[in-house]
């Protein structure tokens, strides 16, 4: 048998190289160390893998009580040691943050896997203000999250308004445009910190910019910046793109014409979906005929209510890739990313709220990381010092990108990489390496300082 002569010719080379004298052979000593650091490198990366894969739900259930009782055993800790609190010692400094959100009317899902979510945002916030008081219980200071919904055609101002008398000057918004400019252009609101955690508009960063209001979530040219880099890598120049009747469709779609002209891509072909047929049930037959005649690399698709854009995949006249809103997406966060850390985050956040983070939760998670981090390193819990601090140069921020994120000062919004995920995998990550700049590559993405139309003084 070959296997069993390949076999035997390898016992025999070895039986003659051990008993060569030729060779030097190295001490006992040195094969006896080289033994334990593979062993410890072999157990090193099994312990790195198991703390990047995703928990089970068992793991999760199992970890999120031993978490519950880890936080009762600390409170009987400090109240049997009086760690809480001495009696001659000052009392804590209290930073409080306030989470802003109303109840909105949500549309019918086209599929039954869509999750109706009415947390948005609440569970990345609820994460931070942990992660603030684990550093605030070494410095006597206290974050209190103060958690707001609004009822659906309740008063948002009175909320905010009563917000902010209750001596909160930071505020997370999950909110639209329209409401973060009527609470920014409150005069309550002229030392108030606003940080928008979900209103992607380009407006809100350029003409409608306000000095009041950071970003921590990406702004539509941001994503569509990030998505034409890796396009235009990928030598895919040639779009045709189909866009839906919604508003929020067509910034999206300018956003994409902007990047276009941008980075040196081609929009073959411009169609706007406008079909009132359950897509669901005509997509095969529609979907063919919408996309023929078209000469094209990519088909990107702007539909953010998510109403057409899945049944365009696989239903092409001619086989195309598919991304914007569906196929390939630019995201601030996605399920499937796991690098710099990311993994441990997922399974801290699903045990937390008991599903995937998005976008939403991150940037509620960034908001109030960025206030403990600003007042941890300032050594001030002063309004003005903290803000001053986070526009300064000297802020930066950990946030499971690989690189420290920090706010632009010309329009409050935050640097960040954009991630580029298909459903079940993450594809890239932009910037890419390819597209350089003077200052930070990451300024690649969105309205650079000389693009700026914002007036905010820097």
């Amino acid at each position: 048998m070959p296997f069993r002569r390949n076999h035997t010719v390898l016992k025999d080379h070895l039986r003659m190289s051990f008993f060569r004298t030729d060779v030097p052979w190295p001490s006992l000593c040195t094969v006896l160390a080289a033994v334990f650091l593979g062993v410890f490198a072999f157990s090193t990366f099994r312990a790195e893998l198991a703390l990047a894969r995703e928990d089970t739900l068992q793991e999760i259930e199992e970890r999120k009580a031993w978490d519950e009782k880890r936080k009762k055993l600390r409170e009987e800790r400090r109240k049997k040691k009086g760690v809480q609190k001495k009696k001659d010692s000052p009392p804590a400094e209290k930073i409080r943050i306030a989470f802003l959100t109303q109840e909105v009317e949500v549309p019918p899902a086209l599929s039954n896997l869509d999750p109706v979510l009415t947390d948005e945002g609440v569970h990345g916030a609820r994460i931070a203000i942990e992660d603030n008081n684990t550093t605030g219980t070494f410095l006597n200071q206290d974050y209190i999250l103060a958690e707001v919904t609004v009822p659906l055609g309740g008063d948002l101002v009175a909320a905010f308004k009563k917000l902010v008398a209750g001596g909160h000057r930071h505020v997370v918004i999950n909110l639209p445009a329209a409401d973060v400019l009527a609470l920014a252009d409150l005069a309550e609101a002229s030392e108030v910190l606003i940080y928008n955690t979900s209103a992607p508009d380009d407006a809100l960063r350029n003409e409608q910019c306000r000095a009041n209001v950071l970003h921590t979530i990406p702004s539509r040219a941001m994503l569509a910046d990030a998505l034409a880099q890796f396009l235009v890598k990928k030598k895919w120049k040639e779009w045709f793109l189909v866009t839906g009747p919604g508003e929020g469709d067509r910034l999206f779609a300018e956003a994409i014409k902007r990047a276009a002209d941008k980075f040196g891509a081609d929009i073959e072909e411009e169609k706007v979906w406008d079909f009132t047929a359950d897509i669901r049930r005509t997509a095969s037959a529609e979907v063919p005929v919408f996309t023929q005649d078209v000469d094209y690399d990519v088909l990107i698709v702007a539909d953010e209510p998510g109403e057409f854009g899945e049944y365009l995949i696989w239903r092409t006249w001619d086989p195309s890739l598919v991304a914007g809103t569906q196929g390939l997406v630019p995201t601030a966060w996605h399920r499937t990313h796991e690098r710099w850390g990311a993994a441990q985050m997922q399974n801290r956040f699903r045990r937390e709220a008991g599903r995937w983070m998005t976008s939403v939760g991150y940037a509620a998670w960034i908001a109030v990381r960025s206030v403990g981090e600003a007042v941890t390193r300032a050594k001030s819990t002063d309004f003005a010092k903290v803000k001053e601090f986070i526009l300064g140069p000297e802020f930066s921020l950990a946030a499971y990108k690989g690189i420290k994120v920090t706010y632009r000062a010309w329009n409050g919004q935050l640097r960040e990489r954009i991630l580029l995920a298909a459903p079940r995998s993450l594809v890239s990550v932009s910037p890419q390496k390819e597209f350089l700049h003077p200052v930070s590559e990451v300024d690649t993405l969105g309205y650079d300082k000389p693009e700026s139309k914002c007036g905010n003084p820097d």
